[in-house]
Formats: structure tokens, sequence, C-alpha cells
């Protein structure tokens, strides 16, 4: 198979193994991943309706022989083409459009499409089961996986059922245009019933919508992008393609951080979403902002991370929330309502208490993680010594929260005093305790002994910008240098002896590790070193697309390939860079 699709500017085209083709709210999408870091040579419908589960494999055939078409994928359809001049053969498609986020719009010229029971065996307990349906004569697939139906129709052409009703191992499958005459059909997801299928519109007009829908979100999520930002486009894809709309345990519309197997947001991820949907869509952002905090526990805890069927409480993530709200309204199109900052406050306000009395040892002012998975840097090399530790980015994030929250408790006329209070008390301990006079460090929560202090975790206390010693800042900046590789901040320095390429938060560069580090240099005043990082990791994602992370040696794409935040951290780089360009060009301007 080869797939299609060059990076740029305007509507974009991508690479199917890499990015899926999906549709704003829709909770499928069409591609060859099917499952954790593995790929198949068919495109599949998945689902992610109660898990991660490749639905229905797409075989194209012709001339009752299956083929190998190549993949052309775009943000408005994806075609099949076999054969052209050069082969002999000639050319033949089969074009996909989403006609909504529940029907997938299907036709073909020249090739068959044979759509497969991915499950292959049915059991009591798993699989699909296929039938027609008496009312219209669709084809109508049945998954334990997903607790779906999925319905095909044909609007055209001939359409043949293999092995309904069949059970136990046997092929179950739908032929489109098996006579090689052109064809049409669609194939919805849908619950215990629903009515006949009635679009109204012609392929192409389903597909002029799509064009319309998401040209309407481009100019709005990045009407700033130019060709210093070749990759704005496919980032806003990306964002686009990964909405769900609200359904399960996602109560609001929510971006997921992938729609291959990362289907979830965690309850740190979400911020950076919100933050490149801020100025164009602040409804939208605000929701990202506030998803985890839908399922709020009683101590003020968020989860770990939810998603359509599951809300797992196993870990927390870091107090990000107060720093991100902080750049949210700041760069919101519009002004948040009094009844919208009531709820942000009594939410950060919940979850702020959840750190200062559940997460701290008796007698001691810093709170805790418990795993690094709490700090969202999963096994990065200070957990190495200690699992259990107060750490600096913890008290770092957390004193900046108590702030913010402390700002908007004054601004909406509640008490605001004691969390200034408990801000400095913070701030205080974090260079009292946490300090070498070097480099902090993170020390175990029960025996106090001292991390190692080589990750870049250890610098993220410079998103407390002034509020930390001029020395200090200093120090930090300084040692930003040694994680910065041609391709951005690595998350363990290159010449460290614990350094891995691929070692998660081991050496690899993330996106949400570079916006606060980032942020951070900007707001204690290195402003060309923050250039220096924001255009390496802008450069490293138009060479590389939106990968998890990336090898901080070569600049590959590592993980999952279709990262929601690190499509965000690109937009709100990308954004502010513009942003900067211009106010340089207009005072070297002279009238």
């Amino acid at each position: 198979m080869t797939s299609s699709g060059p990076w740029g500017s305007g509507a974009p085209s991508f690479d199917l193994r890499e990015i899926p083709f999906s549709y704003r709210g829709s909770w499928l999408d069409l591609s060859p991943v099917v499952g954790l870091d593995a790929c198949s040579d068919t495109v599949h419908l998945v689902s992610h309706r109660n898990g991660f589960h490749a639905v229905l494999g797409l075989r194209p055939e012709r001339s009752g022989s299956a083929v190998e078409p190549e993949w052309h994928a775009g943000a408005t359809s994806l075609t099949w083409r076999h054969g052209d001049a050069a082969t002999g053969a000639t050319a033949a498609t089969v074009e996909a459009a989403f006609d909504g986020p529940d029907a997938i719009r299907l036709r073909g010229d020249g090739l068959a499409l044979r759509l497969v029971d991915a499950a292959g065996a049915l059991t009591p307990f798993t699989g699909s089961y296929l039938f027609d349906d008496p009312v219209d004569g669709a084809a109508v697939l049945t998954s334990y996986e997903t607790g779906r139906r999925y319905r095909v129709t044909s609007l055209a052409g001939r359409i043949e059922v293999i092995g309904a009703g069949a059970l136990g191992v046997a092929e179950r499958a739908v032929l489109l245009g098996g006579d090689g005459a052109a064809w049409e059909a669609v194939v919805q997801e849908i619950e215990t019933a629903a009515d006949p299928y009635a679009s109204g519109r012609s392929f192409d007009e389903v597909v002029a919508g799509v064009a319309a829908d998401f040209d309407d979100y481009l100019g709005a999520v990045a009407p700033w992008r130019d060709d210093t930002t070749p990759a704005a486009a496919l980032a806003c894809y990306v964002l686009w393609s990964a909405t769900v709309a609200p359904d399960g345990f996602m109560t609001r519309e929510s971006v997921l951080m992938s729609k291959h197997w990362m289907d979830k947001v965690w309850s740190w991820d979400h911020c950076f979403n919100a933050l490149a949907l801020a100025s164009g869509l602040p409804e939208v952002a605000l929701d990202q902002w506030l998803a985890p905090f839908d399922h709020q526990d009683g101590s003020g805890a968020l989860p770990d991370s939810i998603t359509h069927s599951e809300v797992l409480r196993n870990f927390v993530k870091p107090p990000v929330h107060g720093w991100a709200l902080r750049r949210l309204r700041a760069g919101a199109g519009r002004l948040l309502t009094e009844a919208e900052l009531v709820e942000v406050h009594d939410r950060l306000a919940a979850w702020s208490r959840f750190w200062l009395d559940h997460r701290r040892r008796p007698g001691h002012p810093l709170p805790y993680y418990q795993h690094g998975n709490d700090s969202g840097w999963d096994n990065a090399t200070t957990f190495d010594r200690e699992r259990v530790v107060e750490a600096p980015d913890l008290a770092a994030l957390l004193a900046v929260q108590l702030d913010v929250l402390g700002d908007l408790a004054a601004e909406i006329g509640r008490p605001a005093e004691h969390w200034h209070r408990s801000r400095d008390e913070l701030g205080e301990a974090l260079l009292a305790r946490l300090w070498t006079g070097a480099e902090f460090v993170a020390v175990g929560a029960l025996d106090g002994r001292a991390s190692g202090a080589s990750s870049l975790l250890s610098l993220l206390p410079l998103v407390l910008g002034e509020r930390l010693p001029a020395a200090v800042r200093t120090t930090l900046a300084d040692r930003v240098a040694r994680h910065l590789t041609p391709w951005g901040l690595a998350t363990e320095p290159v010449d460290s002896p614990l350094y891995e390429a691929d070692g998660y938060w081991r050496g690899p560069i993330w996106a949400p590790s570079t916006a606060l580090v980032e942020d951070g240099l900007r707001s204690s005043g290195f402003v060309e070193l923050a250039d220096t990082v924001s255009e390496r990791f802008r450069r490293l994602c138009e060479q590389s697309g939106f990968a998890e992370n990336f090898d901080a040696g070569t600049g590959a794409g590592l993980r999952d390939r279709a990262y929601t935040w690190t499509a965000s951290v690109y937009l709100t780089l990308a954004a502010a860079h513009v942003e900067r360009d211009a106010r340089s060009t207009d005072s070297g301007r002279t009238d």
C-alpha cells in the first residue's frame, strides 16, 4: 500500500498511517491503525465507543480479486486509487466522505469494496453478527466490542451480503459493486434502531459541506496563518478530526488526545488544547478546560483520564490548570461571564484544596506526587530514586495556580487572602527545601532523599517567572541550554547517561514541556532563548508532524503520530510568533 499527501498550508492532505481520516464530532475514523503500534495493510472503520475497536476492514477489489491501491487522504475525502496510464490499467477509485458524525458515504467507479467483519469470529460475548434488515434491506453488523450497530445501505449499484446469520468462525462481509459497475452506499453507526438513511445530498455535495465545515474551523482557529506557519492547517485538522460529540462519560464536546490508541482526555493534556482554541472558539476552549472537572470527586481530585466508557482514578495529573486558565483568559476571543467565572473558581478551588489537604505530609509545607504518573512525566529520571516525592514542578505549578485562584476570588468578590498566603508559603518552601543553590531537586516525602536533577522537569519552576529570585532564574535558563538540541528541548540531556532516544520522558521532545518552559523563559526575561525554543519546536512539527513525542537527536516522530496537544502547542507557538513578527514589523515602520 502507498499513502500520499504532503505537509503544507491550505486544505491539508496527509499520510493515512500517521493521521486518521475523521470528522468533528464523530466517534469513528478510517485508518489502517488498528491497535497499539499496530498498522494493517487495510483501511478499517474504527470506533472509539467502549474503547478502540476496528469494526470493518475496507478491501477494494477489481474483477473479483483484491488489489493494493494508493490511499489519498485529505480533510474532506479519502480515496483509494488503482491503475493509471503508466500501468496500462484504467484508473479506478473508491471514495469516502463523512456525512455528519455517524455516517460515512462511499462510492466506487471501477473498484468494488468488500466490507469485512474485523473480528472474524462470533462468540457469545465477542465479535459481530451480520443480518439483513427486513425493514429496508440494509445489511446490519452488530458489534459486542462497541455495543453499536453498523448499517450498510446501498444508494446505487449492486450490494451482496455474505454470511448473514452465520455464527462462530465464518466470513461476514458486504460486497459493494461486485459486478464492476459504479455504485454508492453509506455506512452508519447506530444504536438499537434508526430511521432508514435519507441524506438528500449527492456525494459531491457531502464533500463540499465537509470542506465548508473545516474551512470555518480553520478560519476561526488559525486566521493568522501565513507562509511562516506551513503546518497550521494540518494542525487544525488534527484537532478538528479528533473532536468527539458528548457521549458516555464525555459530557462536553471534547478533543481526544488522538483517534489512534491514545483516545482519551488526560487531566492535563486538555489544557493545551484549550489554549489553541481560546481565541477563535472560546466556548469550545472553556469546555476543554472544564471537561475533567465534570468528574471531580469529593476530595477535589480530578481523574487521571476520561474516555467514552471509563473514568480512571488510579493517578492524578499536575495542577497546570491555573497556569492554563490565565493564558486562556488572556487569549480568549471574549470575556468569560460572571457565571462562568464562578464555576471556574469553585472547580479550581476544590482542585487546589486537594493538593493542600490530601497531598502534604503532616508538618510538611510541600505537596507530593505518589508516582511519576501524577506529574504527567511518567518515567522521568526524577523518579528513579524515589517515587513518592515532593517535586519542584509540583510546588511551582501549584503556586501559580494559587496566585491565579486568589486573583479570581478577588475579582468575583470571594475571600482571596488565604490563597495568596498559601501561594507565598509554597514559594518560600520551594526555595528553602528544594533549591540546593545550583539546582532544584525532588526529595522523598518519607525519607527526604534528593533525586537526580538532570530531567527537564527540574526546570519547570521557571513558570513562576519574576516570583523567583533573579539569580535562580538565570541559573535555570543556563540549564535549559543543556537540554536544547537542533529540534528542541530534550526531556533528558542527550549527553546524560540516563538518556534514551525512545525513552518516553527520558529523552524525547514533548509538546507540553516545551510550552511550559518556553512560557517560563519568556516571563522570566529570557526572550531570545524562548524564541529559539519556539522556533525549533515549530520547525520540528513542520518536518515530522504531530507525534506524541520526538527523537531529540533526529527529530523523528515517536509513538502515536496524531497527537492533539502537539498540534495545539504548535498552533499556540505559531500564533504568538506571527503576532510578535507583526509587532516588530509595525514598530519598524516610519511614516
